[in-house]
């Protein structure tokens, strides 16, 4: 494994294009998949004013919105602008002051496309930020899903580790949308200030942006806050319960939307499921409240479950593990375990680089466990049509190999549900 230090050298070379300049620009997918949101940050006052077109030459001038926010002392500028209605397949040019970037939609078919899909990612350790910046630029992936745990952490030295973190991404995160989801490391003790002021996700209704979905070819794709339970004791539970009625409403109607949308798939930043050490196999009383809730909180697992929810992602443990499906702790396994399968199939991806070192492993895998590795890295999720997905576990230790890979597949009309999985469990 290489050493960190040499990494962190690099890193410490990065200049900031200005105090009043443009900077931390980054692409986030709105109210659909050619609706983007483009976000930047300036420390001085500035207009939040963009020109963009397909060409670089001839753009047209938009106007969006500023928040002006302070945390510890430092005021910052949050700029975002919503370009609506793109076209599919297209190169877009746009241009924030002085500074021109570029990005390409995704095609009107969507049946097919790659993200790539981390959490707890941070500057110092960051071991797969070089590998994600490289790919993401020559057009490996389309989009970024990062699950929590940002920076480490975004509030680090008034924010400014923050700044650093995003100004260190922008080439790819300027270029291709940067999903994100808030973890364990995005509480500022401010009640998620930095994570809040920065990020332009999807709107759901709900003046916060750490749940929200969005239908992006044939996956309705769900991200939820695990922290409104990890941090309840500090901020009340108000927000458990809002996201929590919103989720059951989205699910349900995602159900309902099954004959254009087939597939669903979640991503938070606590896992259900997991088989390492030191979270005592995913059994402490954080992992029990998310899945089963407690003292009058729901859970989130049975809302899984009965909506027949197919994929799920989970960062917080520093280690990749791929699940048997699995509902309830109960295990579904075999060699067609994953073609029509009849429970979520979970996959914990939180070794993208933390700053400390990676999770240890239990001595022996639950049973739910597929397949595990402690190798830095991060994984690839290709859609390729209806039916099928592929999944990629790539070893940034192992010089960017795939060190795990498996198709998840199902027929046309396929939702797994109670009575599969009662008669399932003669078979498994």
């Amino acid at each position: 494994m290489k050493s960190p230090f040499l990494f962190i050298s690099v890193l410490f070379t990065f200049t900031s294009p200005g105090f009043c300049a443009p900077e931390q620009v980054h692409l986030a997918f709105y109210t659909g998949p050619w609706d983007i949101s483009v976000s930047w940050i300036t420390f001085d006052t500035a207009e939040p004013v963009l020109s963009y077109g397909t060409s670089s030459s001839s753009m047209q001038n938009v106007t969006g919105t500023t928040n002006t926010w302070v945390f510890e002392g430092i005021t910052r500028h949050s700029h975002a602008v919503i370009l609506k209605n793109l076209e599919p397949s297209n190169q877009y040019y746009y241009k924030i002051e002085n500074r021109l970037f570029n990005f390409r939609t995704l095609p009107a078919n969507l049946n097919s496309y790659k993200v790539c899909v981390f959490g707890d990612l941070g500057v110092y350790n960051g071991r797969s930020t070089q590998s994600i910046i490289k790919n993401g630029i020559a057009g490996k992936f389309d989009f970024i899903v990062h699950i929590g745990d940002l920076a480490y952490d975004l509030h680090t030295n008034h924010g400014k580790l923050g700044d650093q973190y995003m100004n260190l991404l922008e080439p790819v995160i300027s270029k291709i949308p940067y999903m994100v989801i808030a973890g364990n490391h995005e509480n500022d003790n401010a009640n998620f200030t930095n994570f809040k002021n920065r990020f332009v996700m999807p709107p759901t209704g709900s003046d916060d942006n750490q749940f929200y979905s969005i239908d992006i070819g044939p996956v309705h794709w769900v991200g939820l806050s695990t922290e409104y339970y990890g941090f309840e004791a500090q901020y009340g539970n108000s927000s458990i319960f809002t996201q929590y009625n919103w989720l059951t409403k989205n699910l349900k109607e995602a159900n309902e939307n099954r004959a254009q949308v087939p597939w669903i798939a979640l991503f938070q930043h606590r896992p259900f499921y997991c088989s390492v050490e030191l979270a005592a196999d995913c059994t402490l009383y954080e992992n029990v409240i998310l899945r089963h809730g407690a003292l009058g909180l729901p859970g989130l697992e049975a809302e899984y479950i009965k909506n027949s929810v197919d994929i799920g992602f989970a960062g917080h443990i520093h280690a990749y593990e791929r699940m048997w499906p699995v509902a309830d702790l109960k295990y579904y396994k075999g060699p067609n375990a994953y073609h029509n399968p009849v429970a979520p199939v979970y996959f914990l991806t939180g070794s993208a680089g933390c700053h400390s070192s990676g999770m240890k492993f239990s001595p022996l895998p639950m049973p739910w466990s597929a397949h595990r590795s402690d190798d830095y890295g991060y994984t690839v999720m290709t859609v390729a049509n209806q039916t099928h997905i592929h999944f990629e576990q790539i070893s940034i230790d192992k010089n960017e190999a795939v060190i795990d890979e498996v198709w998840v597949s199902k027929d046309v009309g396929h939702r797994h549900s109670e009575e599969m999985r009662i008669d399932g469990e003669k078979f498994y």
